[in-house]
């Protein structure tokens, strides 16, 4: 009994003292936004649901207005809620709100380097370089948009394999948009039988699981704790480790067949930068940098844009009014004896409305990718400090109910005039704002409009339930919105 009551005042005086310390740190950190009062240690994860952590942060606001703080563990997380604060956040202050929060997770996986993670004269330099090469891309030889427009017909033709069977879409339209990554960095397309992207692409499917996992949410939040654990995320590394390697591999092969004058891809691109940078002793263009580049275009040009079609398809199916009319469309302006082009999207109000709907409606990337304060800031009347993080809602921008009103409902007319013309929306941004938008937002929203009109024009979409009985609530709401699995049959027209 005595060692049981000395066990209880000693825990006792720890929780005491760890409330004293993480208030006393508060104090000396100055006045950060109000928020729900945090445990020691584990924070407000208690109030917030890892499943749906969107939900939980809306129902926050709603208490705390739209500028309040989370401990999400024992540090804590400015949150901004609605069109307003976020805008203020991501655009009036974005040389302040654009580090990255680096994690031990993500130091071991891409070693703080590349587009996404990095930070500092590292980050301005990858992101721009990466910018300039994405958008001059074609280097004399075939644009971004031909490099679609091939994909796209050999979607189709993949397609057309399944002979009108019922097929589940996921593995097919993940393959689409990672070969257009390969053709843009590794200069060519995989067959969709081949060994080495099937076990590509397996990684990738993987690790997107994984990384939406509440398990994964917890280790976000207790990274020093979790990574001594068992579980998922060590094969996420394990995943990311062999990619890598894999990406080493053939940038090896690019160095000893590298002609300068002829650059045939990204990798080429970045080499040639190398060498030029190659007496600059502070040059960021180095091998580790590329290679987690190329890891950060696959991971972010593979995955959203792949789990966006499926989300679109699986609406499409729920909403075959919807598909009518954009099949209407596209034989209006397109026919059949074409492939559809950019240029065609102008001439297309409806179907261009659509994808902007499914966008919104899905919003894949619930609350940004998190953001973290390179400098203390005085932020609407509160000091954040240096290497506080910051969430951004984009949920509260895409679901705002002035701007789109019922936006609950997927309605194409969110983004239609009275004329009937495409309407733009200042509220619309499944891309982010501001320093740290996605660099690859101009490949995306090519691949979205090509993609989706071309199985539009080749196949009526065939669902095995019918409409009303369609289930589109996502099976996870982690760092993106993971559509439900299902079959459909594409019948060719």
């Amino acid at each position: 009994m005595d060692a049981f009551v000395v066990l209880v005042l000693g825990l006792s005086c720890l929780f005491l003292f760890l409330l004293w310390r993480q208030s006393s740190g508060m104090g000396k950190r100055g006045r950060l936004p109000p928020g729900p009062t945090p445990l020691p240690i584990i924070g407000n994860i208690l109030q917030i649901d890892f499943k749906d952590m969107s939900k939980s942060l809306i129902n926050l606001s709603k208490v705390y207005g739209p500028v309040f703080t989370v401990h999400l563990g024992m540090k804590p997380t400015v949150v901004v809620h609605g069109y307003k604060a976020v805008k203020e956040a991501l655009e009036e202050c974005g040389d302040e709100f654009s580090g990255r929060s680096v994690s031990p997770f993500i130091e071991r996986s891409n070693k703080c380097g590349g587009i996404i993670f990095s930070n500092g004269k590292k980050w301005k330099e990858m992101r721009r370089f990466s910018l300039m090469t994405l958008r001059n891309f074609g280097m004399g030889k075939r644009s971004i948009e031909e490099r679609i427009q091939e994909e796209a017909f050999c979607l189709v033709e993949e397609l057309r394999r399944t002979n009108g069977s019922p097929c589940d879409p996921t593995f097919i339209l993940g393959c689409a948009p990672c070969n257009v990554i390969c053709s843009i960095v590794f200069q060519h397309r995989f067959d969709y039988k081949d060994q080495i992207f099937l076990k590509l692409m397996e990684k990738l499917n993987e690790n997107f699981g994984v990384s939406n996992s509440p398990w994964m949410q917890i280790f976000r939040a207790f990274p020093s704790i979790m990574k001594h654990l068992p579980g998922n995320h060590k094969k996420v590394l394990k995943n990311f480790a062999d990619i890598n390697s894999y990406i080493l591999e053939k940038i090896k092969e690019h160095q000893e067949t590298l002609d300068i004058n002829n650059p045939r891809d990204f990798i080429d691109c970045y080499l040639i930068k190398m060498e030029q940078e190659k007496h600059n002793q502070m040059s960021e263009f180095v091998i580790e940098s590329l290679v987690a580049s190329v890891n950060d275009l696959f991971v972010a040009g593979t995955e959203t844009t792949s789990a966006t079609l499926r989300h679109g398809l699986l609406l499409l199916l729920k909403h075959p009014e919807v598909t009518a009319k954009v099949q209407e469309e596209i034989e209006s302006v397109i026919g059949r004896h074409r492939s559809p082009c950019m240029q065609d999207k102008s001439c297309m109000p409806y179907t261009d409305a659509t994808v902007h709907e499914i966008q919104r409606f899905i919003d894949l990337i619930p609350n940004n990718v998190p953001r973290v304060a390179t400098c203390d800031i005085r932020f609407r009347d509160y000091h954040i400090p240096k290497g506080t993080n910051l969430i951004a809602s984009l949920t509260s921008l895409l679901h705002d109910s002035k701007e789109f009103p019922n936006p609950e409902k997927f309605d194409p007319g969110h983004f239609l005039d009275e004329s009937g013309h495409l309407k733009k929306s200042d509220f619309f941004l499944p891309f982010s704002t501001g320093k740290r938008a996605c660099v690859g937002e101009g490949l995306a929203r090519m691949e979205l409009f090509l993609f989706l009109t071309t199985i539009l024009q080749n196949f009526k979409l065939k669902s095995l339930l019918d409409p009303e009985d369609i289930d589109i609530v996502p099976v996870a709401s982690g760092f993106t919105r993971v559509p439900p699995l299902y079959q459909l049959c594409f019948i060719p027209v």
